[in-house]
């Protein structure tokens, strides 16, 4: 690509590109003797511009992965060469034309646009789309605010508090797996519900930071109280905002990209209601946002913090309302404290299954390379109708993502891994018992059978008779049961079996001890 081309396109580097073509002008009659101190301070310019280099292919890494800390790493990558190119002009005998060809390299790798951020998008969208406009009113000034981190807005929208730092410590010390763990489910699912918060001007940290303290990112989460899914709605609001059952078993609450969308709707309500107080609204997102309007006309629009209003909430949402801000920091900042999220490698790819096999199967077979706890939760995350027990038909395409397919075509589309797999997840444990025949006779006394008629052993009585097929049957649920492994383990038709005993899909939750009907059964 010609040199102008690259500048057009990419005109975040014309400053510095223009210096750099204006020195490779340089006629050699200018050259001048270069000394042995001189040659080895050019010699660290180079290597300063390898360095900022490195650190800027780095921060295109981190961006792809979402993380927020990509862009201001490549900003203050560029900057270092800037420095570079000024040191270099000052000093004798630098070689210029090697700072341009890597200037160059980095023109050529076209990536550059995928970690730019829109200096006001907010603006484009609502003009783009008046609709929207009504969506996200007074809401707009501050997520702008929030979610542009370049200018370290966040820091002034929420108050950085004692309890904020409370929360930080929390999230790095004892809870600092499930912060892990939330990062790397969220960047599984980041395709489907940042797009949702990014439409109505919602920053990405305050989605993470709910889907943090609220489910660790794992889909399928319920809550005692039976607020469900990633973003933990309870029944009555999520029908408010179009999430519950569909009509084919399946609860809407479950799918993360209708969770976001219901979730970055009903936090824009709240943000309107509330004079765009961030705090309040994540109050009334835990609390109630009937308790939560109601606390903030009678103060009078007084924030959160103030004790008339943090002591009319209950105890949860005084804790839950610090620990959402507190990781949408960590979020936002998380070389501060020492944080490295790992690269999770998650770009969207289709998964057509070429023989049936159920979520367990796949992550048995699929491994755990790339990946140290293995693939399971991103399978269940991306495909939420499904149950990790339950049989899919071959042909059946699945939401996965690049790495998991590869993996599937390498080790589960047929072979001995996959044969193995297979082997395990049928695995019957009754057959592992072996089970003595009788020894000896025993006399139960002089019993007159009549035919047709069953009689017990221990008064010879006779007993009505009756089909097999009409017996009531039941089965005490053991430690580590599930609904799909009971349901193979007697040939039963899951979902009548799980009609039989009152369970909902898709969590089919069952409790050690717990008594089922086994009907729909025939072993």
């Amino acid at each position: 690509m010609p040199m102008s081309l690259m500048l057009l396109r990419f005109p975040k580097f014309r400053p510095l590109a223009a210096v750099l073509l204006l020195c490779c002008f340089v006629p050699p009659a200018m050259a001048q003797r270069v000394s042995a101190r001189d040659k080895a301070a050019s010699e660290l310019l180079v290597q300063r511009m390898g360095a900022a280099e490195q650190r800027y292919r780095d921060a295109l890494v981190l961006a792809a992965n979402g993380d927020p800390k990509g862009t201001s790493e490549s900003n203050a990558a560029l900057e270092d060469m800037e420095d570079v190119v000024d040191g270099c002009l000052e000093q004798r005998g630098c070689p210029v034309s090697d700072l341009l060809a890597t200037f160059k390299r980095l023109l050529k790798a076209e990536v550059d646009g995928a970690a730019q951020v829109e200096e006001d998008p907010g603006e484009d969208l609502l003009d783009a789309d008046p609709a929207l406009a009504a969506d996200v009113p007074e809401a707009v000034r501050a997520a702008r605010l929030i979610g542009d981190d370049s200018r370290h807005a966040f820091d002034r929208m929420v108050s950085f508090n004692p309890a904020i730092q409370a929360g930080i410590r929390r999230w790095l010390t004892d809870m600092r797996p499930q912060l892990m763990t939330s990062y790397e489910n969220y960047q599984t699912m980041r395709h489907l519900m940042w797009p949702e918060f990014e439409r109505r001007n919602l920053p990405e940290a305050l989605l993470f930071g709910i889907l943090a303290k609220e489910s660790n990112g794992r889909v399928h989460a319920t809550s005692r109280a039976g607020a469900s899914g990633p973003m933990q709605f309870m029944p009555a609001t999520g029908r408010r905002f179009g999430l519950g059952p569909d009509g084919s078993g399946f609860d809407t609450r479950y799918d993360p990209r209708s969770a976001a969308e219901a979730s970055a709707s009903y936090l824009n309500e709240r943000l309107r209601q509330l004079n765009n107080d961030v705090e309040l609204s994540l109050a009334g997102y835990n609390g109630g946002e009937g308790r939560a309007l109601r606390v903030h006309r009678a103060s009078g629009g007084t924030g959160f913090w103030n004790a008339s209003v943090y002591d009319q909430f209950p105890a949860e949402t005084r804790d839950y309302v610090p620990m959402v801000i507190a990781a949408a920091w960590i979020f936002l900042h998380p070389r501060q404290y020492g944080v490295n999220f790992p690269k999770v490698d998650a770009q969207p790819a289709p998964l057509r299954l070429s023989r049936p096999a159920s979520i367990y199967e796949l992550t048995i077979c699929l491994g755990n390379s790339g990946n140290r706890d293995g693939y399971m939760r991103a399978l269940r995350n991306l495909n939420p109708r499904y149950e990790a027990e339950t049989w899919i038909p071959a042909g059946t395409t699945l939401a996965a993502t690049a790495k998991i397919a590869g993996l599937y075509h390498r080790h589960c589309a047929g072979g001995a891994r996959a044969d193995l797999a297979h082997a395990l997840v049928t695995a019957d444990v009754n057959a592992a018992i072996v089970r003595d025949a009788p020894m000896g006779n025993v006399a139960v006394g002089d019993l007159t059978p009549v035919a047709g008629v069953a009689t017990t052993v221990a008064t010879g009585a006779p007993q009505p008779a009756r089909p097999k097929a009409q017996q009531a049957r039941s089965y005490r649920v053991a430690r580590g049961d599930t609904l799909g492994r009971i349901a193979d383990r007697h040939d039963c038709d899951l979902k009548a079996l799980a009609r039989a005993n009152g369970l909902k899909a898709p969590a089919y939750s069952l409790r050690q001890g717990q008594q089922l009907k086994l009907e729909g059964c025939r072993k």
